[in-house]
Order: structure tokens, then C-alpha cells, then sequence
């Protein structure tokens, strides 16, 4: 075929843009990227030759080799592992299909807007956009590359400008080999940043890739004098000149070592390179066990929740080997789907090479390893909880959401998460503004005291202006906050904690316990039967918006609110189901109507006029309206309400 010239997806040049022109204040990084990604190639085919060895075509050295040129002032990266035909070229080179490249890019900008310093950790890592780092050195890039199983090669090239070409050519092995054709800066004996020097390279190896499981080489020219037959040096011999190939790198897997021997950092780099990742951990478990399941596991709490933590293209799991050979990456049946920010591998010789995914689902040494960490984690957990709290509430602003989804769709899938998750929940707090846990609450209850009130808004100030709030501030009595839309469904499927019912202050009777709250709860009951024909009206006028209409006896400086009927859900969770578009779960709605207040007198006076009255109507759908909004839900025709407080102003 005659070479073909291709655009570049337009966020793609976008991206090349950024990197041509150097934002990075750390270039090395792009050796470590590409070396990377030739391991994930091998990692593929390996993969891949588990079922069909015929790939490997009789190569099953596996092996990535560096070649700097200082002449031609090239660096050349080679892999054996799967390579590429012409439309994955075409695929992951030219075009990137994931979201990555535009939440880059949004990231870019708003550090840019911060005046904050860029990073390649902060950056390149996170988004994985590895590849293109190759153009923050290069003036031009080559690929050659022949995908294994397939005998046509292709050379792919880019100068970084909006453009690349491909052709076809011969390569005799399957695999990838990338030519940087270094920038002026990049090269040379003055240069600080020379990325022909050995040394350099073989510094960055070490730094960046030393757990690479893959051999990582490179030539030496070595000069030496011979040695004879009994292999001793003749020293009166000329030196004479062979190449050596050296291994860069250690290739001792990081989770085999003992833990006393491995430092901090260590932990830390294989973190960051192996999941791409661009902080520090929050958490580090490395585990290893022996007895009815042997395995070594090496865990990690990321040091920030990823963008897409809660979407359907994030993909949870753990990498699998056995015997320390990878075997599968994304295995999701290890961890349950509320750990799924968990990121780390398990290692177990117990473990099949050829296991499928539809065997591990019923693997019981699999189901057993899962358990154990499950249970490793949920106990560092709770004694971080106990013992390190800072470090603890940290974790819950980044993960917290996903331990009480864990409580929900536990009860949907009949998983009983309740008991191994309710006690690491936290909540903010009326009582001092901040987040406490159930034991707490329930710990400083005030005597006689049987529910554990909460409210559910946006934030912290639209829920302290609810009216429902009032009685309950004035008792003194503890509230929780609700500010997540699955907290009230969490809750709800806790049901209670140690025998105390959980009770929104925007459902049902508050059933206080003091004589006071008895005492207007009486008296509300009395004027509700003297007005009985003022509620009844009220209600027909409302139709079938209202369950009923009544008058509150929560309510002090409020004129209305809203509830929700005991019996059924409440309003914030009809407007969960609502923004899920599933709006067949409706709250039993409930008009409480404050009895006290000047605007009950002057709705009195109005319906002795007539209930068809204008006047009459017109107050009784504002009212209902602004306990619409006080719940934060639009009135349904928010012109007619807003003609009607101005007539109103205007009389």
C-alpha cells in the first residue's frame, strides 16, 4: 500500500500541543512511560498465548531493549510482546477513545487558572496519556511494529504537528519498536538531560522501572583483554573490544520481598508506576498468608478518588498472578463492588495459569482469598477510625460514598453488608458541625430519647433552615446530616443501631418524649377538629398533590412544611428516584400547616368567603408551593407562583 497520511483526533493535537511544548517540569518521565506500555504489551501477549501458543512464534524470551545512538541521536525502545496492525495504530495511536484526553486537558486548565505548578505525577500518570510524554523529547517519533499472529508490519510517524503517516514494512519478530528522535536539548555530552548517555538511562531504569518483571536491556561496548584457556587475563594481550548486553533492572517482584526490607518510597514508586498512578497512597496492605489458601496480596488506597469512580466505564479489580506471572488484570470477583477504589495485585500458586473468568467466579480458593482481604481491609479501617482519626476522615471525604452504597445494594442483592460497614459510617453533626459516627450519636443521647433524627438536604445551611429543624434545635437534640443522596437510603436499610430507629424530621410523627411536645401535640389535635372543614377544603382544592392536610404541631416560626407520611418513602428519596428517572416512587405527601401563625388567621378569614373563593384558592396554593420550596422542589408552574406573590405585594 502507498503511505497513507492521517489528522489527529482533535484533542489529540490538542494534547500534543501541550507536550511539544514542554509544560512538564520532569521530562525523564517518558522513559517510563514507554517502557511501561512494553510491558503491557508483553503482558497481552503472554495473555493471549495462555490459549494459543502459536503467537509466540517460538520466541518466549520475553525482553524490552533500550538502544541509544549518540551518532543519530535517537533512543530506541523495543518490545516482543503483542505489537500492532494497521487499525489499532490507527486506534491507540491516533485516536484516544476514552475520556482521558478531555479530563486531561479540563485539568490542565484549571491548574493553569490556579497559577499551581504542572507535574508530570500530576498529569501524565492519572490520565494515561503515556505515549504522547515521548514528544516532550523528540522532535519525531517512529513506530515499527508487527502484531503477533500477523505477518504484515507497519511504521507509523509524527513529527507532533496535527499529522502522522502509515506504511507498511518488514520487521521479522512481532513487536514494537519506538525511535525518539531527540530534540537538540536532548542529546549530547554537555547536555544535562542526555538521553543517548548509558549511564542516564541506565539511572532512569533503575529509578523508574527496577519491578518491571520483564528483563529491561541494553549493549555495552566493553573493552578487555583476553583471557586464555584456564580463564585467566593475558596481561601483555591488547584490550580488545566485544558487546555485552546487561540487564538494567532487578525484576524481584516488589510483593515477594519481605515487608522489614522494603522502605517506604518503595512501596510509594511501585504504587505510582504500576497503577499509573500520580500521589502517594493513603493506605498500603501487603499481606501474605499460608494455611488452607496460599497467597501474597499488596494492596492500595489511592491518595485520590479517580473522576469516574462512580461511572460504568470505571473499571474495579485487581490484578492476578500465579507464581508471580501475570495471568489477568480487572479481576472483579476478589474485592466486593464498595472496594472498588482498591487498587493491588494477589499472588498465589494456588491459582491455574489458564484459569477463565467464568472458572474464577466459582474458584473457591478465589472466594476464600477475598474474604481474608476483605477483612484485612475493613479492620485497618476501623483502626484508623479509632486510632487516627485525621487520617480516617480523610479517607472518608474520597471513599466514604461507597461504603454507604456497600450498605444499600447490599440489601438489593441479599448481601448483608449492614453489620460489617455501619459502625465506619460517618455524618455531620447538628450538635458541633462535625462528622461523628452512630456509636457517638447514639453514645450522648439525651435520656428517654429513642430515635436518631436526621434531615436530608443540599448542604449544611439549607437544612438548618428548614422549618422542621426548629423544634428539634430548641430541645437541644442531635441531628444528623443527610447531604448525599444515598445517605438517607443507607440509613434505611440499617433500619436501627443499637435499638434505636432511625427518623428523618421530615416523616412521620417526631414522637418526643417531654410533656411540652404531648401537651402541642394536644392542643394541634384540638384546633385540627374545630377546623376541620378549613382542612378538608384545603385538601380538595390540592387534589391529589397532597395525602392530607393537617396542622403542626413541629413548626414554631415556620407558616408550612412539608412531610412525608410514615408509612411510605420520603421526599427526598421520591426526588433520588426521580433525578434516576424512575419516578414511580412516590412519597405520601403530607401539608402541615402551623396554627400559630398569622398566615393561618388570614387563611380562616378567607374561607369563611367561600372555599371557592379566589382568595381562598390562591392562598392555599401558594402555601403548598412555598412548602414546595422549602423542600427545594420547584413549584410545578413557578410563573403562576411568582403572579401570584406579586398580586399579592401589589394589594
Amino acid at each position: 500500500m502507498a503511505k497513507e497520511t492521517f489528522e489527529f483526533q482533535a484533542e489529540t493535537k490538542q494534547l500534543l500541543d501541550l507536550m511539544v511544548h514542554s509544560i512538564y517540569t520532569n521530562h525523564e518521565i517518558f522513559l517510563r512511560e514507554l517502557i511501561s506500555n512494553a510491558s503491557d504489551a508483553i503482558d497481552k501477549l503472554h495473555y493471549e498465548s495462555l490459549t494459543n501458543r502459536d503467537l509466540l512464534e517460538g520466541d518466549t524470551g520475553f525482553e524490552i531493549h533500550i538502544t541509544p545512538d549518540a551518532d543519530a541521536h535517537t533512543l530506541t525502545i523495543s518490545d516482543n510482546g503483542l505489537g500492532m496492525n494497521r487499525d489499532d495504530l490507527i486506534q491507540n495511536l491516533g485516536t484516544i477513545a476514552k475520556s482521558g484526553t478531555k479530563a486531561f486537558l479540563e485539568k490542565l486548565k484549571e491548574a493553569q487558572e490556579a497559577n499551581s505548578e504542572v507535574t508530570d505525577k500530576d498529569m501524565i500518570g492519572q490520565f494515561g496519556v503515556g505515549f504522547y510524554s515521548a514528544f516532550m523529547v523528540a522532535d519525531s517519533v517512529t513506530v515499527v511494529t508487527r502484531k503477533a499472529g500477523e505477518s504484515q508490519a507497519y511504521k507509523w510517524e509524527s513529527t507532533g504537528d496535527g499529522q502522522y503517516t502509515l506504511d507498511e514494512c518488514e520487521k521479522p519478530k512481532h513487536g514494537t519498536s519506538i525511535i525518539l528522535h531527540l530534540g537538540s536539548d536532548f542529546y549530547g555530552n554537555d547536555k544535562e538531560e542526555n538521553y543517548t548517555d548509558r549511564d542516564k538511562i541506565s539511572g532512569l531504569v533503575k529509578q523508574y522501572s527496577d519491578y518491571i518483571r520483564y528483563p529491561i536491556t541494553m549493549d555495552y561496548t566493553v573493552k578487555e583483554k583476553p583471557k586464555d584457556a584456564d580463564g585467566k587475563v593475558i596481561e601483555d594481550a591488547p584490550e580488545e573490544e566485544h558487546v555485552e548486553t546487561r540487564t538494567l533492572n532487578s525484576m524481584q517482584p516488589l510483593w515477594t520481598r519481605n515487608k522489614s526490607d522494603i522502605k517506604p518510597e518503595e512501596y510509594k514508586e511501585f504504587f505510582q508506576h504500576q497503577f499509573f498512578e500520580w500521589e502517594d497512597p493513603m493506605e498500603i496492605f501487603h499481606t501474605k498468608a499460608e494455611g488452607a489458601v496460599e497467597y501474597t496480596a499488596l494492596l492500595f488506597i489511592p491518595g485520590r478518588a479517580p473522576f469516574n469512580l462512580y461511572y460504568t466505564d470505571y473499571e474495579a479489580g485487581l490484578q492476578l498472578y500465579s507464581r508471580h506471572v501475570f495471568i489477568m488484570d480487572k479481576c472483579k470477583d476478589l474485592l466486593p463492588d464498595y472496594l472498588r477504589f482498591v487498587k493491588g495485585l494477589v499472588d498465589s500458586p494456588d491459582l491455574s495459569l489458564n484459569i477463565s473468568r467464568e472458572l474464577l467466579q466459582q474458584s473457591r480458593e478465589l472466594k476464600l482469598i477475598g474474604r481474608n482481604l476483605e477483612k484485612n481491609i475493613l479492620k485497618t479501617l476501623a483502626r484508623d477510625l479509632d486510632k487516627d482519626r485525621e487520617k480516617y476522615e480523610k479517607f472518608w471525604a474520597e471513599y466514604g460514598k461507597s461504603l454507604k452504597i456497600g450498605i444499600y445494594s447490599g440489601m438489593m442483592t441479599g448481601e448483608n453488608n449492614v453489620d460489617k460497614l455501619k459502625d465506619l459510617l460517618l455524618f455531620m453533626s447538628s450538635k458541633d458541625g462535625k462528622l461523628c459516627t452512630l456509636k457517638e450519636y447514639v453514645g450522648r443521647m439525651k435520656e428517654g430519647q429513642q430515635k436518631i433524627y436526621f434531615a436530608t438536604g443540599k448542604d449544611r445551611a439549607a437544612i438548618d433552615a428548614m422549618p422542621q429543624m426548629e423544634l428539634l434545635r430548641d430541645r437541644d437534640l442531635e441531628v444528623l446530616y443527610m447531604l448525599d443522596p444515598v445517605d438517607e437510603f443507607a440509613v434505611q436499610a440499617i433500619g436501627e443501631y443499637e435499638g434505636k430507629k432511625f427518623h428523618s424530621v421530615s416523616q412521620g410523627d417526631l414522637d418526643l418524649d417531654d410533656d411540652e411536645y404531648k401537651e402541642e401535640k394536644k392542643k394541634a389535635e384540638d384546633l385540627a377538629k374545630d377546623n376541620e372543614g378549613l382542612l378538608k377544603d384545603i385538601k380538595d382544592y390540592l387534589g391529589d398533590k397532597v395525602a392530607d392536610v393537617r396542622l403542626s404541631n413541629r413548626l414554631k416560626s415556620g407558616a408550612v412544611c412539608l412531610v412525608a407520611d410514615a408509612a411510605g418513602p420520603s421526599i427526598a428519596m421520591e426526588q433520588a428516584f426521580a433525578v434516576a428517572d424512575n419516578p414511580l416512587l412516590k412519597a405520601r405527601r403530607i401539608l402541615e400547616i402551623n396554627p400559630h401563625h398569622d398566615l393561618f388567621n388570614r387563611l380562616q378569614t378567607l374561607h369563611e368567603g367561600g372555599k371557592d373563593s379566589q382568595g381562598f384558592q390562591d392562598y392555599c396554593q401558594l402555601l403548598y408551593d412555598q412548602a414546595l420550596l422549602l423542600e427545594g422542589i420547584l413549584p410545578d408552574d413557578p410563573a403562576a407562583f411568582a403572579q401570584k406573590v406579586a398580586q399579592m405585594m401589589a394589594r
